[in-house]
């Protein structure tokens, strides 16, 4: 067998002749704020999922690639199944659900320091109706943040709760995104559940998410930090242009990035902007960084603060800004 032999298209760095080569896409659930988007970013290793202290921050379906010698797997980050309060809710109910009818295998995350709840249990229970032959990985998460009893408790609940709900575990691993421990032991065990087939996405490829919709989100995170506990949904942020600017010279490139941020209510601006318009410098700051990482391009960030009366109950403006 030659190692040189590449077939057209064939990914870089894979050899089409190997046996058993698998590549597909995985998705993980869970209650909003169970560290879906940490473990993402972390397998991928890279930042490609938005993530906060605040539930409910996951608005777009973020796909993350693992490129490995023997597989490629695509990671599918949903916004967190949750009892829907407005249109917005049910909309990203729908995306979830759309989601766990597409993917190979479904990985449900569930919190190391919290008791199993009501919402774990709701979600375990739409799970259950997915059909048996979509293999269930059951992944319990922050395990840095609890003592070694209280994760094997966290275990065995788990492991409980699918006998009560007559789910199959394929797997049940305790995991910390953040510390890093076990994630690639995870990736493991989630490769073998794949198909096989060749790669999806062309080799240091690490998210199908277009530019803007991942600048969007960079500026919306650093938008939540530290704001009230009211505000998380009643944030969105659209990019309007992002053009280079013209008449600069080569080797000093600058990208020109406008965006709105949109919010429910009037009152709500004055915490986004802040006194004296400082919250909003720091705002465009964090993001500018994170921005200029994500590009590799020096950015000039514009931005403004807008109000769309009620927008997460509104179907005309739900459309308006990409839900």
């Amino acid at each position: 067998m030659n190692a040189s032999s590449t077939a057209p298209g064939a990914a870089a760095g894979h050899d089409p002749d190997e046996a058993e080569y698998r590549s597909g896409f995985a998705c993980f659930v869970g209650r909003p704020n169970a560290g879906k988007s940490t473990l993402t970013n972390a397998l991928v290793g890279t930042k490609v999922a938005i993530t906060s202290t605040r539930p409910q921050t996951t608005r777009h379906t973020v796909r993350g690639i693992v490129h490995r010698a023997d597989a490629q797997l695509v990671l599918v980050d949903t916004p967190g199944l949750h009892k829907p309060r407005t249109l917005l809710g049910e909309r990203l109910n729908d995306v979830v659900r759309t989601t766990w009818a597409e993917v190979d295998v479904i990985g449900f995350c569930v919190p190391a320091d919290q008791k199993i709840g009501p919402g774990d249990r709701f979600i375990a229970g739409e799970l259950a109706g997915v059909r048996k032959k979509t293999p269930k990985v059951a992944v319990v998460t922050k395990t840095d943040l609890v003592t070694n009893e209280a994760l094997a408790e966290q275990l065995m609940a788990v492991d409980q709760l699918g006998k009560e709900l007559g789910i199959e575990w394929a797997e049940i691993v305790p995991v910390s995104g953040t510390a890093g421990t076990q994630v690639e032991l995870l990736a493991d065990l989630l490769v073998p559940l794949l198909p096989e087939g060749p790669p999806l996405y062309p080799d240091g490829d690490l998210t199908d998410e277009p530019e803007q919709v991942m600048v969007a989100e960079l500026i919306r995170e650093a938008a939540l930090e530290g704001v009230r506990d009211e505000l998380p949904h009643s944030i969105a942020v659209v990019v309007e242009e992002m053009v280079p600017r013209e008449g600069r010279p080569a080797d000093r490139p600058l990208l020109d990035v406008h965006a709105n941020i949109y919010l429910e209510r009037p009152s709500q601006k004055g915490i986004v902007i802040g006194p004296k318009g400082k919250r909003l410098k720091e705002v465009g700051s964090t993001s500018r960084r994170h921005i200029e990482a994500l590009l590799g391009t020096p950015v000039y960030l514009d931005l403004h603060v807008k109000v769309a009366k009620d927008w997460q109950r509104d179907p005309k403006q739900l459309r308006r800004l990409g839900f």
